[in-house]
């Protein structure tokens, strides 16, 4: 597979065409922003953390019946995938009250919840990427309701999948992002699952070891983007 031009960059990645035109090349930087992009920073060694530990996660998940977007890891920074048309609708899966819940809902951070939730957000940095329930995405005409019902499907499953494995390891998943797209007419996920959009507090202590220890600047980030790789991986 060769790589061609830059087609796109974000916050977290840059993405290249291939001569393949059902393949891109997703190379993960080092770079770190919170709030919408209004803190900026840099994580040193975050892209080879969530390459690695996203392409570990998609093979877990491929292996349990989740179709994804991982083709190929092609070096410590980048991935080939899938080229897919992205759904603009954040899927946000909740186990445990934090973060914006938290604020949002006067809930203390770690509180169980009576049920695992799925909120949805419109995916647009313009805006804010602001909350959304499915009569604004029927409504806006984001995805049909048979789409958002393969997503739900997949995310309970994904969230149930995660949530089990990664006790083996002593690390609680509080909550996580998920991203999917469309490939030739099928839902399947896409974007990454690592430190940046999940949060990941260890069994034990609780302390937090994913993006949150930038957010709130708690230090340790690196050390704690390092941790979850050592402990799933062994590096």
């Amino acid at each position: 597979m060769k790589k061609m031009e830059q087609i796109y960059e974000g916050k977290a990645k840059k993405v290249y065409a291939t001569d393949d035109k059902d393949c891109v090349i997703v190379a993960y930087k080092d770079d770190a922003t919170a709030f919408n992009g209004q803190k900026k920073g840099t994580i040193v060694g975050k892209g080879i953390v969530n390459n690695k530990v996203s392409n570990h996660f998609f093979k877990l998940l491929e292996e349990n019946g989740i179709p994804t977007h991982f083709v190929e890891q092609l070096s410590d920074r980048e991935t080939a995938v899938k080229k897919v048309e992205i759904v603009p609708v954040e899927v946000i899966v909740r186990n445990k009250a934090a973060g914006s819940f938290s604020k949002r809902m006067g809930i203390e951070e770690g509180t169980e919840l009576k049920c695992t939730i799925i909120e949805y957000s419109y995916k647009n940095d313009a805006l804010g990427d602001p909350f959304i329930n499915s009569y604004y995405v029927r409504a806006l005409g984001l995805a049909t309701d048979d789409e958002m019902a393969k997503i739900d499907e997949y995310s309970f499953k994904i969230d149930d999948i995660l949530t089990k494995y990664l006790k083996g390891f002593k690390i609680e998943l509080i909550d996580f992002k998920l991203e999917f797209g469309r490939f030739h007419g099928n839902i399947i996920l896409a974007d990454e699952i690592s430190p940046d959009t999940c949060r990941f507090w260890d069994l034990e202590t609780g302390k937090k070891l994913d993006k949150d220890r930038f957010r709130r600047d708690l230090g340790d980030v690196e050390d704690a983007y390092r941790e979850i790789i050592s402990r799933l991986m062994g590096e």
